[in-house]
């Protein structure tokens, strides 16, 4: 009450309602934008489903979303019918299912074409039918509007479509796919079919021959785990990168790859020039090669193709290589001398995977031919000795300025090696360790004194 016996009117005041005010419908007044707006922030099953108790104009809201996000639905053959509920132009559809069968992922994926503008994502998880079934597959749509689609189908058995264009495609990606029938995936994704497309990634696929890939877009190529590729072309006037995975480990590798942009090439498989044709690539700044067994057995093709593919190359700006130590070496030869010599290099990244063995000696074996290196990173893992030579031998390291240690345990003989590579880069400027975990930082480190040696500094990080 204010002094005069009135009636304070503030925020503690409670709300009166009439009955007209009551029984009114407020949801239903908003427009149609801001109900899209509000359910675009919710999976569309709840959009779809519990929100409609809520307002008799949200049971219809829902189909006029631009994205929809069906997540891992138990009754996938439903998908098809929702599709064909929904009235707006889509930009986003994800689609998710638990061991789909290949009828409602045709459906879904024959309706999706017929409607998508925008990008369209499917990961099946898990097969319902038999692997490898022809009866059991499906010829892939051509999706004419769509830009971006992801498809995960479980290993499910698809097909190319003969025909058709994927005008707006600009990325593909293709993973967990029985290929089936007589497959051209190479026509599909070339310029004359795509004209557009930047981006392409297959990975985790059976039954895929031959690719050859002729394309006036593509900037990026991965190919990964392709079991039963046989032959791979690629010719791409714009492409930048390539990623090639373990695609040749079941046969020869026959290629020919002509890419006069490219700028990083991944070859993480097996390399014969014999058989494969790489052009000039005189843009090249970052090759990574398949790993080199520190032991083993001489002659190893492994090896041996990690050799050969070193020798096409005279000068590199950056180079990564990774050095595979087995479990158990046993009565194994140690191999690393069987590098002779590397590329000119700026930059040298080296990931070891020694299984609790020693990389003090293989690493000296690498640093010994990259004088003229600047930025070094190390991964990391425990060390043992092959030979004592690389601590009491001398490099100059005198353009090395850089080095990046990943994955340290703080360990003495760890600590050891990084003493031994501050003696021999005397221009070093820079060095950042990341630690496996601070429970395993070591308690002392290095610290440049006034001399410019190094000495341990507790508590301080490199």
């Amino acid at each position: 009450m204010d002094e005069s016996g009135g009636e304070i009117a503030g925020r503690g005041a409670k709300p009166s309602y009439d009955g007209a005010a009551a029984g009114k419908d407020r949801l239903s007044a908003l427009p149609d934008d801001t109900l899209v707006l509000i359910l675009l922030r919710l999976d569309t099953a709840a959009a779809a489903g519990r929100t409609s108790v809520l307002s008799r104009r949200w049971r219809r809201v829902w189909t006029l979303l631009p994205e929809l996000r069906l997540s891992f639905s138990p009754a996938p053959h439903l998908i098809a019918a929702a599709l064909a509920a929904h009235e707006a132009p889509l930009r986003l559809l994800f689609v998710g299912a638990q061991h789909a069968a290949v009828e409602p992922v045709a459906d879904c994926l024959r309706t999706t074409a017929r409607r998508l503008s925008g990008q369209f994502i499917v990961e099946n998880r898990g097969n319902a039918n038999e692997v490898g079934d022809e009866e059991a597959s499906f010829e892939l749509p051509c999706f004419e509007r769509a830009t971006t689609v992801s498809l995960d189908l479980g290993f499910l058995g698809m097909a190319p479509p003969p025909a058709g264009v994927f005008a707006r495609f600009t990325e593909l990606t293709l993973i967990s796919i029985w290929f089936q029938g007589p497959t051209d995936l190479g026509d599909a994704v070339s310029s004359p079919r795509c004209p557009s497309l930047q981006k392409l990634s297959v990975r985790y696929t059976i039954g895929l021959v031959n690719l050859a890939i002729h394309s006036e877009s593509l900037l990026e190529v991965e190919l990964k785990n392709m079991f039963g590729l046989r032959q791979l072309i690629i010719h791409a006037l714009t492409l930048k990168e390539l990623s090639l995975l373990d695609c040749f480990a079941w046969s020869k590798p026959v290629a020919d790859i002509s890419a006069p942009q490219f700028e990083s090439l991944h070859w993480r498989d097996i390399y014969d020039p014999s058989s494969v044709q790489l052009d000039e690539m005189a843009q090249l700044q970052w090759l990574t090669t398949n790993f080199f067994l520190v032991y083993g057995r001489h002659g190893s093709a492994t090896n041996h193709a990690f050799l050969r593919l070193l020798e096409r190359f005279q000068a590199l700006d950056t180079l990564h290589i990774s050095l595979f130590y087995p479990k158990h070496i046993g009565d194994f030869q140690y191999l690393m001398e069987d590098i002779m010599v590397l590329p000119r290099l700026v930059g040298l990244a080296i990931h070891i995977r020694n299984e609790g063995h020693a990389f003090g000696a293989s690493v000296f074996n690498v640093l010994r031919m990259c004088s003229g290196t600047m930025f070094m990173p190390i991964i990391s893992g425990c060390i043992c000795d092959q030979s004592m030579n690389w601590k009491t031998e001398e490099l100059a390291l005198n353009r090395l300025c850089e080095v990046l240690i990943i994955d340290m345990k703080g360990c003495e003989h760890e600590l050891a090696f990084v003493k031994r590579l501050f003696s021999w880069a005397t221009m070093l400027k820079s060095v950042k360790v990341q630690f496996t975990s601070i429970a395993a930082r070591p308690r002392k480190c290095m610290k440049r004194d006034s001399s410019g040696s190094f000495f341990p500094n507790c508590g301080e990080a490199l």
